[in-house]
């Protein structure tokens, strides 16, 4: 179940329903990005945010060990390991954003500021 569709099911706009990507820098360390569902991920953003010279989404294989999460189902809030997170500065255009709850079809909505605390994130340009 995509972004886009969990919004339409919980009647929040898709620029409103966030998704979680965990990607690989090129320093090798594991960065989590979370953008709005609609949108799809620009890596040199991503890079440029972390201060990597690269980016690349990881492989699916490897999502469940890293993060305690599977496809469709990861959520920036409680991953196995704390890792750098990133949030689209389109977040604080709103008063609350959803995102994954940890379990295909399960969403959670709160204040971005809220959810950027939660997570230690920062905000920035990634789309």
């Amino acid at each position: 179940v995509d972004a886009v569709t969990v919004a339409g099911k919980i009647a929040l706009p898709p620029e409103q329903c966030f998704k979680t990507l965990v990607t690989c820098g090129a320093d090798h360390n594991h960065y989590v990005f979370v953008i709005p569902g609609s949108t799809e991920p620009n890596l040199k953003k991503a890079a440029r945010a972390a201060n990597c010279k690269s980016m690349r989404l990881i492989p699916l294989k490897e999502l469940l060990p890293l993060t305690g999460y599977i496809h469709g189902g990861c959520s920036p809030i409680g991953m196995k390991k704390e890792l750098p997170t990133f949030i689209d500065e389109t977040a604080i255009l709103y008063e609350t954003v959803g995102v994954s709850g940890g379990r295909v079809g399960l969403t959670i909505t709160l204040a971005p500021e809220q959810l950027a605390g939660m997570v230690g994130a920062e905000f920035a340009d990634l789309t």
